[in-house]
């Protein structure tokens, strides 16, 4: 069985249409779920409507944001689905045809393992800022997980049940829970993509997502790492500043830094940057072998620098600056990935 849910806040008539079209493309009313996600009184008579026709209506006295509509719905299919394969999530403002919903549905028929994405494509018409938007966060995507993924910002998906416990164990609730969804995937579900049309009204006004605001909590979900890294070393040159203005010795202070931040390092990165479910008897020493070796490579470079002329502390920062991505990719590719 397959559930199809719909986040609606504050829709207009076209999430009517959106539901009509559903269900004259072939879908049980009983099969579709709509999330009401603390909308204003004025939309009461679309939800009355959509009600009319069979379809389950679930309420949100106040907004919880688009992942937290989501995952109110993944745990009603979890209670009420039998057999249950998963859940398609379109959008409620038209822009997902009714032809492409039930493409991605069939997808996930035979691809019960994987999650679907119905890409669209970013040509001509697209809105600049979806057109940028979703370029940018790709991008970041490829480098900060290695994934290869053409429209991350899709909201026409198809989620297998058994990815919905992880899902649920998310605590974001806004747009960012999207690309979480996405991070999540990484070592443990395939991401199989369906091109759909792409279909943008009166340039895409009707969206609620704000492009400052939710675009940089969709960031930060990616930066993870960077906010791991910048914590550590704050500790790690800290600890190294102070210990060199009392014993002017770069190994020794180096050591002391290195000691200072590990611990808080691995456990931001396996728990929550990387989300690893490997033991810690299996990353911890892989960590440990990284952290000596980045340790030895920076201490050789803060030497070099500082032989040249250059201040110590300015000539670490410089080296952990250097030896920044090269920790991050040994990490993601070998120490923390998913078994």
């Amino acid at each position: 069985m397959i559930y199809y849910v719909i986040p609606a806040y504050q829709p207009g008539s076209s999430f009517v249409t959106v539901v009509q079209g559903l269900i004259e493309s072939g879908v049980s009313p009983q099969s579709i779920i709509v999330v009401n996600d603390g909308s204003a009184e004025v939309c009461a008579p679309f939800f009355s409507e959509v009600k009319g026709f069979g379809v389950e209506v679930l309420v949100h006295e106040v907004n919880r944001g688009k992942g937290g509509a989501l995952k109110t719905a993944l745990k009603f299919a979890m209670e009420k689905g039998r057999d249950l394969t998963g859940v398609v999530t379109l959008d409620a403002d038209g822009q997902h045809l009714p032809q492409d919903v039930v493409r991605v549905a069939e997808q996930l028929e035979r691809n019960p393992e994987a999650l679907i994405l119905g890409v669209r494509s970013f040509g001509e018409g697209v809105p600049l800022r979806s057109r940028f938007g979703n370029v940018l966060t790709r991008s970041l995507m490829r480098f900060f997980t290695g994934q290869s993924i053409s429209d991350t910002q899709t909201g026409l998906r198809g989620i297998p049940a058994g990815f919905f416990p992880e899902l649920l164990s998310i605590d974001a609730n806004g747009y960012e829970f999207e690309m979480d969804m996405l991070m999540q995937c990484k070592g443990r579900y395939r991401i199989h993509e369906v091109a759909i049309q792409t279909i943008y009204i009166d340039d895409n006004a009707a969206s609620h997502f704000n492009p400052i605001m939710d675009s940089m909590r969709i960031y930060l979900v990616l930066f993870r790492f960077v906010v791991s890294s910048v914590l550590s070393a704050v500790v790690d040159n800290v600890i190294f500043a102070i210990g060199f203005l009392v014993w002017p010795n770069i190994a020794g202070c180096q050591v002391l830094g290195r000691l200072g931040s590990l611990c808080l390092n691995y456990s931001l990165n396996r728990s929550k940057v990387f989300r690893s479910d490997n033991s810690v008897a299996s990353s911890m020493p892989k960590y440990l072998g990284l952290v000596v070796f980045s340790g030895v490579l920076s201490y050789l470079l803060i030497r070099m620098l500082s032989a040249a002329g250059m201040n110590v502390i300015v000539a670490k920062l410089f080296a952990e600056t250097l030896l920044f991505f090269f920790n991050f990719v040994v990490q993601r590719t070998y120490i923390f990935k998913h078994s």
